[in-house]
């Protein structure tokens, strides 16, 4: 499996810095237009993707390049995207809303803590 996961990866990895350079590109500003666009798209295909697969024949091997491999590589934010529509639509509002929240508010903690810890250990380096 771990070589569907690197076919899939990779041209997940390029087709992400190929739509979100040409948007970016296309539509120059200080907004972030080419990351927002791979995120609408990957959350798309990853909607598209997994309903489709329920209703035709494809193997664990092409799933698995697909969703894991390519999208995975392609952007995260669609398996984000995806779990949470799976547990609103479970009814799961609570861990749902949950999820977004703790994903959202601790992605940008992380951020910041990052960037702090960056900043000390590089001021010590001196």
């Amino acid at each position: 499996m771990w070589l569907y996961v690197t076919l899939g990866g990779a041209a997940g990895a390029l087709g992400r810095y190929w739509l979100a350079g040409w948007v970016q590109t296309a539509f120059a500003g200080v907004f972030p237009l080419g990351t927002l666009t791979v995120n609408v798209v990957g959350s798309f295909l990853l909607g598209f993707g997994m309903q489709a697969m329920e209703a035709l024949p494809v193997s664990a091997a092409m799933r698995t390049m697909l969703t894991i491999g390519f999208l995975g590589a392609f952007t995260t934010f669609s398996t984000f995207s995806y779990e949470t529509v799976t547990l609103l639509r479970d009814g799961d509002w609570t861990r749902a809303v949950l999820y977004a929240g703790l994903s959202l508010g601790l992605g940008l903690v992380a951020v910041v803590a990052g960037f702090a810890a960056a900043s000390i250990l590089l001021e010590t380096r001196g």
